[in-house]
């Protein structure tokens, strides 16, 4: 059988702090000799975990780019890995960090220092999905058969992922977490606006200069473990707790209904292991917050997991679970591998049931994706759904090719991205149609949603496969 080693990075710039990890992940052909090759990832191990920093900040809102640079530079040269030995892995800029003015540049420099093929990403649905899968969520909830909810809790944000019997069913993320107050010689030193209103509701009077009182910041904390509650549908939900999600997002679905949870994320620990010693030794209230979660009586109606990584679930998902392959069936040009950051359209499943409407859809979109007047660098995606058959294939590529008119007549090439298994032949057929005029991508097996971004990478495993990974809300404004 066929083996390939590829290594991965996941470096994680959060509110508090700031960690890297490298992967080794198996790539491996599961097929038999003489079937189509079935290339999947078989195995995934850390290798190197770095020093956990508190994240460098030269302001309030403005995170110190040069330091986090250093950072990344000596924990690269400790773990004796030069960015050109890296084929994947993923740079996030998580929880309130991604809210700082220049989270961007901060993204720009470390994809450019860190490897040709980091990509660089952030946004709460992506950190929910990492953070519960560098915990195991998926993992437990698929060997119990039962639904899971991952809570990360970090400085700024609790980002959460429900999963049922291993299936991602939903994710949400609310502005909670332990250090959205900061103490400092005993004295409180800033509190996040929304959490000062939630205080002033609930009568518990706190302001910036005021002597740290835990007994006062543990009620404040047992009433914030209740809007956790109510985000898993343990408590009903109260008028406070919709203004708590971040950038005004959703809830999780109410059903599947929660049966088990994990935490990770800094606090989590504070969660599974109450701790003596002073409350306030991290400069802010994430041992309380910890302690009232473990305290709080909605916890306990449901199944308590240990995670698997705590504080490090975050990167460690960044690391090893960014990357999926896409391959055996697909086609693509060597010279213009790799490509990042392009933006998926997507057209919806009830457009792609009439290849009218198909090539509307695609049409209809490009518009979005016209900055200035310019076609930009666009990947097409479709279920593909239903067309197996010689003449549907025909068809799908005429109506794609006559929605995507635009990208046709540009510089770019075509790229598809299709769920089912006919990346290599549609990708063929396209390419006939133009006549071999044109450079067309078509790769299969991955699922997107609109408003996600793509990279793809350089072939592997003697060109079978490609390694690709979604990046969902690529930034958190």
């Amino acid at each position: 059988m066929m083996q390939e080693i590829v290594r991965s990075v996941g470096i994680d710039i959060g509110t508090s702090t700031t960690q890297l990890v490298f992967s080794r992940l198996v790539v491996e052909n599961l097929a038999g000799s003489y079937a189509v090759p079935r290339i999947s990832i078989v195995e995934k191990e850390v290798i190197y975990r770095s020093k956990i920093y508190f994240t460098p900040l030269r302001s309030p809102t403005e995170i110190d780019t040069e330091k986090v640079k250093e950072i990344v530079r000596g924990e690269y040269a400790a773990a004796g890995i030069r960015p050109e030995d890296l084929q994947t892995g993923a740079v996030i800029i998580t929880g309130d960090t991604a809210r700082k003015q220049n989270a961007n540049q901060v993204l720009e420099a470390l994809s450019d220092m860190a490897g040709d093929f980091v990509v660089a990403t952030a946004g709460p649905d992506l950190e929910s999905v990492l953070s519960a899968r560098g915990a195991g969520a998926d993992v437990i909830s698929e060997e119990h058969r039962t639904t899971v909810a991952n809570i990360d809790i970090g400085g700024g944000t609790s980002n959460i992922a429900l999963y049922e019997k291993g299936t991602l069913r939903g994710v949400s993320c609310l502005d909670i977490g332990g250090r959205l107050i900061k103490v400092e010689q005993g004295r409180i030193s800033w509190i996040f606006p929304k959490i000062h209103a939630l205080a002033q509701k609930h009568g518990l009077a706190l302001e910036v200069g005021d002597p740290a009182q835990e007994q006062t910041l543990y009620e404040l904390c047992t009433i914030m473990a209740g809007h956790l509650a109510q985000a898993l549908g343990l408590l009903p939900k109260d008028g406070d707790h919709a203004g708590l999600y971040t950038n005004d997002g959703s809830p999780i679905p109410t059903e599947p209904a929660v049966r088990g949870i994990t935490f990770s994320g800094g606090v989590a620990d504070c969660v599974y292991d109450l701790e003596p010693g002073d409350v306030f030794r991290y400069g802010d209230i994430g041992v309380l917050l910890g302690r009232a979660i473990r305290n709080h009586a909605a916890f306990q109606t449901v199944e308590l997991y240990r995670a698997v990584e705590t504080i490090r679930a975050t990167v460690v998902g960044a690391g090893t679970h960014t990357t999926e392959v896409s391959g055996s069936t697909i086609t693509y040009e060597k010279d213009r591998l790799p490509i990042k950051n392009i933006p998926i359209l997507r057209v919806a499943e009830d457009d792609e049931a009439h290849l009218d409407t198909l090539s509307a859809s695609i049409r209809t979109q490009m518009a979005m994706y016209r900055p200035e007047g310019v076609t930009e660098l666009v990947a097409i995606a479709l279920s593909g759904a239903g067309r197996t058959s010689f003449q549907a294939v025909q068809q799908l590529a005429d109506a794609i090719l006559d929605g995507g008119r635009e990208v046709v007549e540009s510089s770019h090439p075509l790229i598809v991205v299709v769920e089912n298994d006919i990346g290599k032949v549609l990708g063929n057929a396209m390419k006939v149609k133009l006549e071999h005029k044109k450079d067309v991508i078509c790769i299969d097996g991955i699922r997107t949603r609109s408003g996600d971004y793509i990279d793809i990478g350089a072939p592997i495993a003697g060109g079978h496969v490609v390694p690709v990974v979604i990046k969902t809300l690529i930034f958190n404004s």
